[in-house]
């Protein structure tokens, strides 16, 4: 049993990286052992209503405690590379203070995964801001932009060029709007104006941290992630056409543009003067610093049309959908990154950083046989082999998830693990979809 991709695809190649991801808040557990301090995603499972079934990530998966059983399944599966996050709590308890025990704890982990083999892939913010920034207002603030940067140089000075790469930040859409403008995760705040500023801020605290982090760790590829879920019109009218369009400006270039642009999509910036960011002099060049990677998280599309009362409104749609309710639609991500390419003529290289399906097939016999994830993956992973095809600069792909985790605002309820976790007595049972990956893995030239 193996993925259904041409022999002489890219992705058959040894040198295409192929890796499973994980993040900090989901997984570790061990939320204040060590000196890790809260962070605002611990305040928010706390406030009744905010995540499903009050579930938190005091314990996760207790990754903390079994790093190296964890390690030792991803060399058995066979994956060259772990995307990890850092806890920032962990690191900087306090403002200014430095926790020697977090950094020791990367240090073990970045170590264990070379001991290994496994190539080191880190993401420095997935979320878990210190709970004293936000305090004092979280991204809306600009000093937490300089924060982040401090935090940055801190954990790069120690584990340099040991890692591989590093991604500034995981999805500051979700960070930036669902956080602050939608309200749906930690600190819950429901403002546009404060969502599109809480997004420069972290944009800006990406580019603050890029000198610090290419002095430190000079050997390695330094980048973001995003996340995309392109837009596609209801029907083929003007209008739909029009509104899928501006969800697109306001969804996905308004993180990517000034990036590599070095300004704020013209058709947001026109259309909603009220909503703009404050902008220092000079911030754009900050945020346009050169990066040598752009990680895509992918997993739908949307389907939207002419809003009455808005710019755009979503249209669920009658089609296969993953158990998270996610419309399965592999052509989005082929069409998404040829997008990109003709857009943007200084695309720097992508990966897909995450890209995966909810699916909570049980355990049956000790065994998990997770056909919708497989179907999934096969899919997605010739849209990637079609970008390819296409001219499309993608050098690897990371499964979400290497392990069934806290899916945020959803709890314990959505399960993207390609192994399963009994969240009571915390066995990994890994599923059939790990299996087929381990297949495909060992097939490559």
């Amino acid at each position: 049993m193996s993925f259904n991709l041409p022999a002489d695809s890219r992705l058959a190649r040894k040198d295409f990286l192929f890796g499973v991801a994980t993040a900090s808040f989901q997984i570790e557990g061990a939320a204040y052992e060590d000196g890790r301090t809260e962070s605002i995603w611990d305040r928010f499972c706390a406030t009744p209503g905010k995540v499903l079934g009050g579930d938190n990530g005091d314990v996760a998966c207790d990754h903390y405690h079994r790093w190296p059983q964890d390690l030792d399944m991803i060399r058995k599966l066979g994956f060259d590379a772990y995307r990890f996050s850092i806890a920032w709590p962990r690191i900087e308890p306090q403002p200014g203070v430095w926790n020697q025990a977090g950094f020791d704890f990367y240090d073990r982990l970045v170590d264990g995964m070379l001991e290994r083999g496994i190539r080191p892939v880190a993401t420095l913010y997935h979320w878990d801001l210190p709970q004293y920034l936000g305090d004092r207002g979280g991204w809306v603030n600009r000093d937490t932009a300089y924060r982040f940067a401090d935090y940055a140089d801190q954990i790069t000075r120690v584990l340099g060029d040991r890692v591989e790469s590093y991604a500034t930040l995981n999805e500051p859409w979700c960070a930036g709007f669902l956080s602050y403008r939608l309200g749906i995760h930690a600190p819950g705040l429901k403002d546009d104006r404060l969502g599109f500023q809480a997004a420069h801020h972290l944009l800006l605290g990406h580019g603050l941290a890029l000198p610090a982090m290419r002095a430190n760790a000079p050997k390695a590829d330094h980048g973001i992630v995003l996340n995309f879920t392109p837009a596609y019109p209801a029907t083929d009218s003007a209008e739909d056409r029009a509104a899928a369009d501006y969800s697109d400006e306001e969804n996905s270039h308004w993180y990517l543009q000034p990036l590599l642009t070095g300004e704020y999509p013209l058709a947001v910036r026109e259309r909603h003067p009220e909503w703009m960011p404050t902008v220092y002099p000079g911030d754009m060049e900050i945020l346009a610093r050169p990066i040598d990677f752009l990680g895509i998280n992918f997993y739908t599309r949307a389907v939207v049309k002419a809003g009455e009362h808005s710019d755009y409104e979503s249209i669920p749609q009658d089609a296969p959908k993953t158990d998270i309710g996610w419309e399965i639609y592999p052509q989005a991500l082929t069409d998404l990154m040829t997008g990109f390419k003709a857009r943007y003529d200084n695309l720097p290289p992508i990966y897909i950083s995450e890209n995966g399906a909810a699916d909570n097939t049980p355990v049956v016999d000790g065994v998990v046989d997770d056909q919708m994830r497989v179907g999934y993956y096969d899919q997605h992973l010739n849209a990637v082999h079609n970008a390819i095809e296409q001219g499309v600069d993608v050098r690897g792909y990371f499964a979400w998830s290497l392990m069934d985790n806290f899916e945020w605002a959803e709890g314990y309820s959505q399960r993207f693990g390609i192994v399963h976790v009994d969240y009571d007595s915390l066995v990994r049972t890994p599923k059939r979809s790990s299996a087929v990956f381990t297949d495909w893995l060992a097939q490559r030239r």
